[in-house]
């Protein structure tokens, strides 16, 4: 299985409310006949004379008629533009369930947006001129999704209007790339999965130092970094080991040496930036009595789990975080969207499966910044979601995951969340 490495549905229509202003109307006069001999009946008082552009209210006051009520003025149209990867490219499949889970999210709140999805090139520079284009002409902007796309627009010094981009930039040496005032990056992180990790840790671990696994992986090298730097920021001990993988498996005698390791250092507790299959090696080989810490890379299931022997009982014990949306069907943020349609014959993605729930998440940071709030909280489909803004510009953003454990192999959300 890939790991965040893809994180790297049609268009709907769109739409636009307008209002009209109510005509006002003219008041007739009334003509009583004299009667002879009688005193001559009283002219009704002519109507009042009115300024042009009066309300109807005003008018239909002036002319003694009841009141008519005051109708708010419609909510400017926000334009929010969607920059995607083509469907044809290295990043289709990515863009595709980013895109399916946006527009999911679109389709039941949608008042006062009109959206416009934008095809790009795979490039940095495709990207780039993309999101300059869009920039002129919309007032939100959903994209890029690449890692390279986010870091290239956000060195450009080119953003201008609140962007919500879809992944993480690339890290400056050991600290994340800061951010233009306008962008928010709300793509789902492994290196920030690893911090929250670390976190947990540091409420509950017994005293020693700590091992920290990986291979070779890009993703699984960031993974361990992140986990070690804010570990030691905690006041922990960590030890980064790397292991080989000749023919795509965790090489034996590594395992071997770690396993003596192990046994003559008594680590407190093992993070293993690895993926599930790795880590049923990994486990194999230390035993079961270690605790061992992960992200959301060692959980290859959905939600949709047809097949009851579909299980990893070698992983029971084991702790993670992942998404809400990938463990808990009973979240009420969860069972509001549907679920993409999956073959029959088809395993469900996992990734795939995240990147969907990245849209529907992404939409709703959106939508939230074009209601102009300055501050906000979201019960999100990918965590419990924080955006702070100042002065319009987006300037945090914060997302805290589940944390699980293997039951019965298959990844349980714990009752006590820290």
């Amino acid at each position: 299985m890939t790991a965040h490495a893809a994180l790297l549905a049609g268009m709907l229509a769109p739409w636009m409310v307008t209002a009209s202003a109510a005509a006002a109307h003219s008041v007739p006069l009334l003509a009583q006949a004299a009667t002879p001999g009688a005193p001559a009946a009283a002219a009704d008082p002519a109507p009042l004379a009115l300024p042009p552009g009066t309300s109807p209210e005003m008018q239909a006051a002036a002319a003694g008629g009841p009141a008519v009520p005051a109708v708010p003025p419609a909510p400017p149209i926000i334009h929010m533009a969607l920059l995607l990867p083509s469907r044809s490219g290295a990043f289709g499949a990515a863009a595709d369930a980013v895109r399916a889970g946006f527009l999911t999210a679109y389709s039941r709140q949608k008042e006062n947006i009109q959206l416009a999805i934008v095809e790009t090139g795979d490039s940095a520079a495709d990207m780039q001129r993309a999101y300059d284009e869009a920039s002129a002409k919309y007032d939100i902007l959903v994209g890029p999704l690449s890692r390279s796309a986010v870091t290239a627009v956000a060195q450009s010094g080119r953003v201008s209007k609140p962007t919500v981009a879809l992944a993480q930039p690339d890290m400056n040496g050991e600290a994340d790339l800061p951010l233009p005032p306008q962008m928010l990056a709300v793509g789902l992180s492994i290196d920030e999965e690893a911090r929250q990790v670390a976190n947990w840790v540091e409420k509950e671990k017994a005293p020693g130092k700590i091992f920290a696994i990986s291979t070779g992986t890009a993703w699984q090298k960031r993974a361990a970094r992140s986990f070690q730097l804010r570990a030691r920021q905690l006041g922990m001990q960590v030890d980064t080991l790397e292991l080989s993988t000749p023919a795509n498996a965790l090489s034996a005698p590594g395992l071997a040496q770690l396993a003596r390791r192990v046994e003559q250092e008594k680590p407190a507790l093992i993070f293993v930036a690895l993926d599930a299959a790795q880590t049923v090696q990994l486990r194999n080989a230390v035993g079961n009595d270690m605790p061992l810490y992960g992200t959301s890379q060692i959980n290859p299931y959905t939600l949709k789990r047809d097949n009851p022997n579909d299980k990893l009982p070698e992983l029971d014990g084991v702790r993670l975080i992942d998404i809400p949306w990938q463990l808990q069907p009973d979240n009420v943020a969860v069972a509001r969207y549907p679920r993409p349609t999956v073959n029959d014959n088809e395993r469900p993605n996992a990734d795939l499966a995240r990147l969907y729930a990245l849209g529907i998440d992404a939409y709703r940071v959106a939508y939230g910044i074009a209601q102009k709030q300055s501050g906000f909280d979201i019960d999100g489909v990918t965590g419990r979601l924080n955006v702070n803004m100042v002065s319009g510009g987006t300037t945090f953003f914060q997302r805290q995951e589940t944390q699980a454990v293997y039951q019965d192999g298959w990844p349980v959300p714990l009752a006590d969340q820290y």
